[in-house]
């Protein structure tokens, strides 16, 4: 059997887990002057990729999509972006970036479990040790840290919150994993988001419109821009050209690259040094990567 090693789809999902790995402590730096309420932050990342996707679709050819896959890409919207990305940044403002992590660290659990329901993938003994030697490298990073850039108002709303995030996203990858293979990555993703905007935007306004803008410093907004930018519209372009190219089982297994930027970050700001744990989560973690793609893939699907 052919082995699934595609070096670009992994090289795509190296490269998105590495932005929202940086993620989780811009955005508690964001949130720390409290001018920008949490739910404001859910309509920059929405509204700023959906109109940077828009404007990329005006450089790419234009493809038809009939009104049924509109409705399916409606769908994907909510649970892959609305419901993921809202829960996920709602949840960190509760919780601190580490114990947003350490909740992270579930989700290849949740997609393994959804791709064996929905499209009859098996669970190895290979796969299945895979995830848990990737998990457990990530729980090694996760606690073995001296401490967080911030704490959380209420740790465990926000960790069931960041859950919430991890579950839907799980349900995107499994679901729509055929579906997005029939159209282009930006066709997918300009109509994905603005499904998004038009659902979540509205229920907003009280807060747009109590905002004092003035009063957000520099730091701020480039915070805000690294967010939309590189944690939202480069990391979904990455994520498309992963899920295109790889089974949802392992894109999933790359959410473990998260605590091992969490804690370079942490490194290079002083608040967090390495050691040789630290060296074998890693192993540990890329490990269990390689054992969950050399794992047996699911049956082609019959068209």
């Amino acid at each position: 059997m052919k082995q699934d090693f595609n070096l670009k789809g992994h090289l795509a999902m190296l490269g998105a887990n590495v932005c929202w790995g940086l993620m989780s402590p811009v955005a508690k730096l964001v949130f720390a002057s409290g001018l920008i309420a949490p739910i404001i932050m859910v309509d920059f990342r929405i509204a700023g990729a959906a109109l940077l996707f828009w404007i990329t679709s005006l450089f790419t050819p234009h493809e038809h999509v009939p009104a049924m896959d509109k409705l399916r890409l409606f769908g994907a919207g909510m649970i892959g972006i609305l419901l993921n990305q809202g829960c996920f940044i709602i949840g960190v403002s509760y919780t601190s970036p580490g114990e947003a992590s350490l909740v992270t660290t579930t989700m290849p659990m949740w997609v393994m479990l959804l791709a064996w329901l929905f499209l009859k993938e098996p669970i190895t003994i290979k796969k299945a040790g895979g995830i848990v030697l990737g998990a457990g490298g990530a729980l090694i990073l996760v606690l073995g840290g001296k401490g967080n850039i911030s704490g959380g108002d209420n740790p465990a709303l926000g960790d069931v919150i960041v859950l919430l995030a991890q579950l839907s996203y799980a349900l995107y990858l499994t679901l729509y994993r055929n579906f997005i293979k029939k159209y282009s990555l930006v066709t997918l993703m300009k109509w994905m988001f603005l499904s998004a905007s038009i659902v979540g935007l509205p229920s907003t306004i009280k807060y747009i419109m109590s905002t004092n803008w003035s009063s957000i410093s520099m730091n701020e907004w480039i915070g805000i821009g690294y967010i939309v930018v590189f944690a939202t519209y480069l990391a979904y372009i990455c994520i498309m050209i992963g899920q295109k190219n790889l089974r949802p089982t392992i894109v999933g297994m790359y959410n473990y690259v998260q605590p091992i930027v969490a804690t370079i970050v942490g490194v290079i700001l002083g608040m967090d040094h390495f050691s040789i744990p630290k060296v074998f989560a890693v192993i540990l973690i890329f490990t269990g990567v390689y054992l969950v793609t050399m794992s047996k893939a699911a049956p082609n699907p019959q068209r």
